[in-house]
């Protein structure tokens, strides 16, 4: 098997349904996978749930519920979640399955049996919503800085990690590979979170029952971050399956909101370290989004599901504005007034009016088929533009800028509607004596709808396969692979196309 790009979505927590939060991180990691998947390369994308802690037994609690119970509803929320957004999951982790907890297990024991596991008493602030140990000095006017919700003072005897006996160390790997956090201001956060004070960390409770029991004393439970960070390596057989495991890691890349950066940049390396594992070539925090303005709640009834967004804009339309309206590492603002305005301007307009412009042009001139271009050159700035569009891309994935990569792809689609416009095969049709340039330009409109569909279809799955569909081609899309797949002239002539319903009915 060859090398495996692996890309991990954060595990969601349970508590509560997804979120245009949570699909936003879960979106951008989908598209990454299609991206690289479009570059023939083996992916393994994970995503998944994190069913234990205080937070998900107190929601359990409140429905009059069992936390397994609750945890098994939550679940298929998320699961028809990403089913509604085409999202393309090799696997979907559970820290509640079998799985799960057997590597957990042998992952905590072994750092126990090396030493980097103590028992000691923990007394301080915890904030249940985020799960996190805080200092006195992290808390923002006496309330979590993170979520701004109030904190309680615990005491209780925990096993605790050895942090500080691998600080110097993830901090050394940071400052001699600074790609390992991005983006920059992120990673500059994590290095003065470093050079701070960094303590050991408290990873057992006492105090509830739901969690993963250690080992070595069952009266303890996994802290629920420790056992939630492990699930990168259960979903591929860490212990139990060492040539997959081998095979799949270290990831790529995880994907992660701001929020959560100490867990993955910090605490995360040091485990690995630990265990004696090779660390991730990547971890993103992005930014969070608000919604007209303010930060989504649920006290303030903001949250928007998913489906509510789809339900009025289609799939693609809610794929596409959250890739391109933001920014990937910055925070954003959700807006109903800019997802009608790109939908109209830029989905209805530019994509789909010329995706049936020249539909409907092939089945007007063409009798339905793709024509034979003959000896018609292939315009040189459809080529050349095509051909700096995979350079784009290749380009802007790897920074992770969806925004600029969409970027790219709408100037790729105005070359072709201008290419449309100046050439105007209407006008072709009427004169004598035009017919073979007629169907040498209808046949490089067609093939730039060809290519159009090959470039949106990591962001753009359904969209760009309705596309595909419509120009008739049999081999199927997800076995297009980049460059070979963009170079010009891969339109057979003679395929039946059709206009079909409008992709983007512009919105009133």
């Amino acid at each position: 098997m060859g090398e495996v790009y692996y890309v991990t979505t954060p595990i969601y927590y349970v508590n509560d349904e997804p979120h245009i939060g949570t699909a936003y991180t879960t979106v951008a990691a989908d598209t990454l996978a299609r991206y690289h998947r479009l570059l023939g390369k083996e992916v393994f994308f994970l995503t998944g749930t994190d069913e234990h802690g205080q937070k998900v037994a107190q929601a359990a609690a409140e429905k009059g519920v069992d936390p397994q119970s609750w945890a098994d509803k939550m679940v298929k929320e998320f699961l028809k979640a990403w089913k509604i957004l085409d999202i393309s999951y090799d696997d979907f982790i559970r820290t509640t399955e079998n799985r799960h907890t057997q590597v957990a297990q042998l992952f905590i024991k072994k750092l126990h049996d090396n030493g980097d596991v103590y028992l000691g008493t923990y007394e301080g602030w915890y904030c249940i919503p985020d799960e996190s140990f805080l200092l006195s000095s992290q808390l923002a006017d006496g309330n979590c800085p993170t979520c701004g919700r109030p904190v309680e003072w615990v005491k209780e005897q925990n096993y605790f990690f050895r942090l500080s006996r691998y600080a110097d160390r993830v901090l050394k790997h940071i400052e001699e590979n600074p790609e390992f956090v991005q983006p920059e201001v992120r990673r500059n956060e994590v290095m003065s979170f470093i050079k701070g004070c960094v303590s050991d960390q408290s990873i057992s409770r006492t105090s509830l029952t739901w969690g993963i029991p250690l080992p070595f004393d069952e009266q303890h439970v996994m802290y629920v971050w420790f056992d939630a960070l492990l699930n990168y390596v259960s979903s591929i057989g860490y212990g139990t399956d060492e040539v997959r495991f081998e095979n799949i890691w270290p990831a790529n890349l995880h994907l992660i909101g701001k929020e959560i950066l100490k867990f993955h940049a910090v605490i995360w390396p040091a485990m690995l370290m630990a265990a004696g594992l090779p660390l991730p070539r990547h971890v993103f925090a992005h930014g969070w989004l608000t919604v007209e303005g303010e930060k989504m709640s649920k006290s303030l009834g903001n949250a928007i599901r998913p489906e509510e967004l789809v339900e009025e804009f289609g799939v693609d339309a809610y794929r596409y504005y959250f890739l391109r309206e933001f920014s990937f590492g910055l925070d954003g603002n959700f807006s109903r007034r800019t997802f009608k305005e790109r939908f109209n301007a830029q989905l209805a307009n530019d994509l789909g009016n010329m995706v049936a412009r020249i539909l409907t042009m092939a089945e007007k001139y063409s009798e339905g088929l793709v024509p034979d271009p003959k000896g018609y050159p292939p315009p040189a700035e459809l080529k050349e533009s095509s051909a700096e569009l995979v350079r784009e891309l290749s380009e802007t994935m790897e920074r992770l800028s969806f925004s600029e990569a969409l970027v790219a792809i709408w100037k790729f689609i105005h070359v072709l509607n201008r290419y449309v416009d100046i050439t105007a095969p209407w006008s072709l049709a009427k004169e004598s004596g035009k017919e073979e340039e007629l169907m040498g330009v209808l046949y490089s409109s067609l093939e730039g709808l060809r290519l159009t569909a090959l470039f949106i279809s990591p962001f753009m799955p359904r969209a760009a396969g309705r596309i595909w569909e419509r120009l008739g081609i049999a081999e199927p899309l997800l076995e297009q692979t980049l460059p070979q797949a963009a170079n010009w002239g891969g339109l057979t002539p003679g395929l039946k196309v059709q206009k079909g319903e409008p992709l983007f009915p512009r919105l009133t």
